[in-house]
């Protein structure tokens, strides 16, 4: 009987469109009060993306001690673009040539239980107002990026859209 080693990266992600701007809120209570009080009037799930080969030689230098780029709240980001380009390992980011922005993590993210990490972060009414064709979770200082999904997300003109990301390791 021949052993073999099955590892799963397993993405999930969920979007939220709200009425309002986050960006109004003065402190992160007052932000985690507005996501928590104020209802999306859309919520768009999915599963899926490509696993970057610059993201995975980035894990592999983090576990071994040779990187010191963790991917924390104060340096992890998720970004959003309008191009429809088709996934590849070998890209290194977003795939637009103008409409990116990348946002920070929300108060408490990432987070990493039972083996899944979970990044999240709010894109205001001035943030990102264009068609979301694209998403990555990038390093703020590196430019690293774990991952990019290409999935046609809606087209962003105000309020404040939420996108957390779910990876599994298995």
């Amino acid at each position: 009987m021949e052993n073999k080693d099955v590892v799963q990266w397993k993405c999930r992600y969920r979007l939220e469109k709200r009425l309002g701007d986050i960006n109004a809120c003065k402190s992160p209570e007052e932000s985690l009060t507005f996501l928590e009080n104020t209802k999306p009037y859309e919520v768009i799930e999915g599963e899926g993306n490509c696993l970057l080969n610059a993201g995975i030689d980035e894990m592999w230098d983090l576990i071994v001690g040779d990187s010191a780029n963790h991917f924390n709240n104060a340096n992890a980001q998720i970004g959003v673009g309008d191009s429809n380009t088709a996934a590849n390992a070998t890209q290194t980011d977003l795939q637009a040539a103008t409409n990116k922005t990348y946002k920070g993590m929300e108060t408490g993210y990432p987070t990493s239980t039972s083996q899944k990490a979970t990044f999240k972060s709010s894109f205001g009414a001035s943030d990102a107002n264009y068609t979301w064709n694209e998403w990555v979770v990038k390093h703020a200082s590196s430019g690293k990026c774990l991952n990019r999904k290409v999935d046609s997300l809606g087209t962003k003109s105000s309020g404040t859209w939420t996108l957390e990301v779910s990876i599994t390791l298995s």
